[in-house]
């Protein structure tokens, strides 16, 4: 069917009410116009503040609430970005090193880039890295030595957390700890949605040689509602873009990806 600009802009906002989410090619094929019709479409809803787009469509505007997207939504979210963050933050680990990835759309980026590397022993809560290191694994592309962190599984994050993950990640030191984090500011330091999220991260923050904080451009400037740690915490900070000139660092690295 091909219907008029506003038609079809009408129609786009119910299936995203009904479903959460488009695709722009989805929609192309729906409405019989090109993607780039659908992406102009996509451009006018978004100036109005009536939809959020994403890597290859679009969702619901964000709340006035802060809080994280599911993994679903972060996994599309700036996804050339973070893959370039994830795979500068791999190029950094060492063969033989023993390393800490925690939970995150960023640090997922991380996986096919450690192929390169040899006996690198990894720990992990997050179950969809290890999931795809496992296959990995069973297919000969990874060697090394994989440690899942167990506890209660929080299936809107696909991550364990609680007491009990934390005190199996207390019997561990790592040489390198892969943090994924919510904001970002010089004064305030490195912030995240989730508290449990921040108590399992500065465990590992304490027990490593160098942290490095995974963080895409859109958090620069953002306060989240848990304190993480101080700037000074983390060795470096891998980003997609470089620090903001206003920003004094001391300290830290700042590692553009």
């Amino acid at each position: 069917m091909t219907l008029l600009s506003d038609e079809r802009k009408s129609n786009i906002l119910l299936q995203i009410e009904e479903n959460g989410k488009v695709k722009v090619r989805d929609l192309a094929i729906d409405f019989n116009v090109s993607m780039e019709t659908i992406r102009r479409d996509l451009d006018e809803l978004e100036a109005e503040k009536r939809i959020r787009k994403v890597y290859g469509g679009a969702l619901k505007p964000e709340s006035s609430t802060s809080e994280e997207p599911p993994m679903f939504e972060r996994k599309i979210l700036r996804a050339k970005e973070k893959k370039r963050i994830g795979s500068k933050a791999a190029s950094l680990v060492n063969d033989g090193d023993v390393i800490f990835i925690d939970e995150g759309s960023t640090t997922l980026q991380m996986a096919a880039p450690l192929l390169e590397k040899t006996n690198v022993t990894i720990i992990t809560n997050f179950f969809p890295l290890m999931k795809l290191m496992m296959e990995y694994e069973q297919k000969k592309l990874f060697v090394g030595e994989l440690i899942f962190l167990g506890g209660r599984m929080n299936s809107t994050h696909s991550r364990s957390s609680g007491s009990y993950t934390e005190k199996m990640a207390k019997t561990f030191f790592v040489d390198k700890a892969f943090i994924s984090v919510d904001g970002v500011d010089p004064n305030i330091g490195l912030t995240s949605y989730q508290s449990e999220k921040c108590s399992l991260s500065q465990i590992f923050i304490s027990h490593t040689r160098q942290a490095y904080a995974l963080v895409d451009h859109s958090k620069l400037g953002v306060k989240a509602n848990f304190k993480m740690e101080s700037m000074e915490a983390f060795s470096h900070v891998i980003c997609d873009v470089e620090a903001p000139s206003s920003w004094k660092l001391t300290g830290t690295e700042w590692v553009q990806g």
